[in-house]
């Protein structure tokens, strides 16, 4: 089983969408996939009880209890484990960074977020743990000045994944119907992002895989 954990010291970066959004994505590409929520406002949690679907899993979890559930999960079949944390330093994120196969930084294209981003990188360097950048709520005209700098400041701190995620109102009303953008339009442009942003990630994990062997860190 593969860990992804949603990270950063920022609220507002979309987290939740992002998070939600791509485990269905990953589920219909064939994983099984789990969800754990570690943000005390509870988005994901409030975002499963909508569906209707069994899967993709939703479960609150604290910090204290993250390690042993993941291994229950692994013990339970599923491929693949995604994180929400709280946009804050703390407990929970720690425990997250530090368990997570690749933690995952969501930013905007604006300066609060991207100095967000290297508070939030410096933390995941002190723990040794890997991490990549996507940028996120992108303005629709994507070969603006603003996005295109966010997006060497981001791969200069350490890689950005791609495609970059546009601002688009499909993330919005998939969230509130209970569903991911690939579930809520199929053929739109934000389900083609989010299929892109897991094979991107994918391909990343199977990268790691061959340098490391799986690992599960207190």
């Amino acid at each position: 089983m593969r860990t992804l954990a949603f990270v950063t010291q920022k609220g507002g970066s979309g987290k939740s969408t992002l998070a939600s959004s791509l485990a269905v994505a990953a589920m219909q590409a064939g994983e099984r996939v789990y969800m754990l929520d570690m943000d005390p406002q509870g988005s994901l949690t409030s975002w499963a009880k909508l569906r209707e679907a069994e899967e993709p899993c939703v479960q609150a979890v604290t910090a204290g209890r993250l390690a042993s559930t993941l291994a229950a999960i692994e013990e339970s079949g599923f491929t693949l484990t995604i994180i929400d944390t709280p946009g804050v330093e703390g407990p929970a994120s720690i425990a997250a960074m530090k368990l997570a196969d690749l933690n995952i930084i969501p930013a905007r294209p604006n300066a609060f977020d991207l100095w967000a981003s290297e508070i939030t990188r410096k933390a995941l360097r002190q723990h040794r743990a890997d991490y990549v950048f996507v940028l996120n709520q992108c303005p629709p005209a994507q070969q603006t000045a603003r996005v295109q700098q966010g997006a060497e400041a981001l791969e200069a701190l350490g890689g950005l994944i791609t495609p970059l995620i546009l601002t688009r109102v499909d993330f919005q009303e998939s969230a509130r119907a209970g569903l991911g953008v690939t579930e809520w339009h199929p053929a739109g442009a934000a389900a083609q992002e989010m299929r892109a942003m897991w094979s991107s990630i994918k391909r990343r994990l199977g990268r790691r895989a061959q340098k490391t062997p799986m690992r599960r860190a207190a």
